[in-house]
């Protein structure tokens, strides 16, 4: 296959493929299925800085927030409790002074093996593996 245009064709057939076969095994859980993966379990969030931070969401609805031992998280209150739930499908979650209060809602998708990707009703989204 020395045509350029054929080994073209050929990458986006399997660009294609790679894609197709990456959604199928992705899930969209509604809010029984968050709630029995995440109940009792610490969320760890994927971040840009290769570090992950932990969130411990407690049965009772209390979810954890502990980065006291990252060095970056003492330019803000590094442990906090707030208040995790199920809406419409969505895990929604509000920190006392995390996010200035503000309270979020998470689409989440099952990435399979305990991984998960999420997208908060603002648009930002990340991924996060579930359990220690």
């Amino acid at each position: 296959m020395s045509n350029p245009a054929q080994k073209s064709l050929v990458m986006l057939l399997l660009s294609a493929l790679c894609l197709t076969n990456g959604a199928a095994a992705a899930d969209q859980l509604d809010g029984p299925k968050i709630k029995k993966l995440i109940a009792g379990e610490t969320v760890r969030l994927n971040t840009p800085f290769g570090i992950a931070l932990p969130l411990r969401y407690r049965t009772d609805g209390v979810v954890v927030g502990d980065v006291t031992g990252i060095s970056a998280a003492r330019m803000f209150t590094p442990k906090e409790e707030g208040r995790w739930w199920i809406e419409d499908n969505s895990l929604c979650q509000k920190w006392p002074s995390w996010y200035k209060g503000r309270q979020f809602c998470f689409k989440i998708t099952s990435l399979g093996d305990r991984r998960i990707s999420w997208i908060r009703d603002d648009g930002a989204k990340g991924t996060a593996r579930v359990g220690d």
